[in-house]
């Protein structure tokens, strides 16, 4: 039965072949228009990685890992890693809207794909109000006056907005603000690096499993490179473009992070960057030329900006694939007739992390995220195992290590966190075994 919604007409159809599909639309009525090049889709990519991750959890994370945050680094890199190299064997394979949730339903399961789209969402929605937090917090450390929560709130707003009106002004917005946080970052590292005391780096270990607990934390760092794969139908090329970009945004910023982590610690130590909650510019302080610091915060507000700009991205085209799958209500994949942006999902994303900003506690969030992610990764790296070898770039080993790796890290997640992530799992099976039941009687 046809749907119409102004300019715009979905077809409806009932899936025959897979019963407990439920509703879905037909994929060619209800298409998004390929609009972003390479490096459109690096700087997203980017533009998720670097931000809350290296200006706020950097903070978190050296206060269970010390000075061996840099190790903490690196092993959350190599996770990462693993884990892309599976994503460019999938998006190399078959390159579509939806990422993991596509990827895991074709080659594993409808029901690991639910669960894995479902934790996707749920992760990307806490992602919301944490990178909000922290740019409210360097916005704070340069002014004060403002209320750390409302502004956070008011900030989830305005993105939103942006989103709605185009992916096409989203990522030129997100192409300036990924160029200058680079920049401010490599400033800062260069700046600092005079001022380095060798004595902030010892004990360099002081905990084998506070490094390995980091590497959870920082995970959620590096989390956003799959960000891009769930943008299929809107990369030009998808097939070469997103592995290639994928790869670039990983490399860019692992390089990155580690020069950033390793002036940081060297200027003021991991127990002052455990406290503070602007810890880049509280570590700039340390150089005593003032601008530095405005320069660095400055740095902080764009870093932020732009994750939360692509996490309300990621998260509306995560919902919007489900939907237009019959795997949420479908009124949620409406296109705009002006924008040809899913509206509806946008505001509804941006409005649950506009609430969620006024209350989340920051590094609750980060850890209940990073569960989300990882378990979502793990997944992919499942379907990456599935892939026919005449499919397979890289031998099975690859997808087997990112696997165990996500599987390890997930074993540091905070009890608190665990149980709420365990009871999204769970509540997602749930909704997903009653919308089958409603769609076949």
């Amino acid at each position: 039965m046809p749907y119409r919604d102004g300019k715009s007409e979905y077809i409806i159809t009932r899936t025959q072949k897979h019963p407990n599909q439920g509703v879905r639309m037909d994929r060619n009525s209800n298409r998004l228009k390929p609009t972003l090049g390479l490096f459109d889709a690096t700087a997203i990519g980017v533009g998720a990685i670097i931000g809350s991750g290296i200006f706020v959890v950097t903070g978190i994370a050296a206060g269970v890992a010390g000075p061996g945050i840099v190790v903490s680094m690196a092993i959350a890199a190599v996770v990462s890693l693993l884990t892309a190299l599976s994503f460019v064997q999938l998006t190399a394979w078959q390159p579509m809207e939806g990422g993991v949730y596509e990827f895991a339903s074709k080659l594993f399961s409808r029901f690991a794909g639910f669960l894995a789209g479902w934790m996707w969402i749920a992760s990307y929605i806490l992602i919301g109000p944490a990178v909000s937090l922290s740019f409210s917090y360097y916005f704070t450390a340069l002014f004060p006056v403002a209320d750390s929560r409302l502004l956070a709130a008011a900030v989830c707003v305005v993105f939103t907005l942006l989103n709605y009106i185009g992916v096409r002004h989203s990522a030129e917005l997100n192409n300036v603000l990924v160029s200058a946080k680079v920049l401010i970052l490599l400033v800062f590292s260069a700046a600092g690096v005079p001022y380095l005391e060798m004595s902030n780096f010892v004990p360099f270990m002081p905990s084998t499993v506070g490094v390995l607990q980091g590497a959870f934390l920082i995970f959620f760092a590096y989390g956003g490179f799959g960000r891009i794969a769930v943008l299929g139908e809107e990369v030009k090329d998808a097939r070469h473009t997103i592995p290639r970009s994928i790869v670039l945004a990983l490399v860019a910023s692992t390089i990155i992070y580690l020069m950033v982590g390793t002036v940081a610690i060297g200027l003021i130590g991991a127990q002052n960057l455990g406290k503070s909650q602007s810890p880049l510019a509280d570590a700039i302080r340390a150089v005593g030329i003032p601008i530095l610091t405005y320069v660095v915060s400055l740095g902080g507000l764009l870093a932020t900006a732009s994750v939360l700009l692509t996490s309300i991205l990621g998260v509306s085209r995560m919902a919007f694939i489900m939907a237009r799958e019959g795997d949420l209500p479908t009124t949620i994949s409406r296109l705009h007739s002006k924008y040809n942006t899913p509206y509806l999902s946008i505001l509804i994303v941006g409005t649950i992390m506009s609430v969620l900003a006024l209350f989340a506690d920051l590094e609750s969030v980060v850890a209940v995220s990073t569960f989300g992610l990882l378990f979502n990764y793990a997944l992919a790296n499942v379907s990456a195992l599935k892939l026919n070898e005449d499919a397979r770039l890289y031998p099975r080993a690859v997808p087997v290590a990112g696997l165990a790796t996500c599987l390890a890290l997930m074993a540091f997640v905070q009890p608190s966190a665990l149980a709420t992530g365990v009871a999204c799992l769970v509540i997602g099976a749930i909704y997903r075994r009653v919308r089958v039941w409603r769609t076949r009687n």
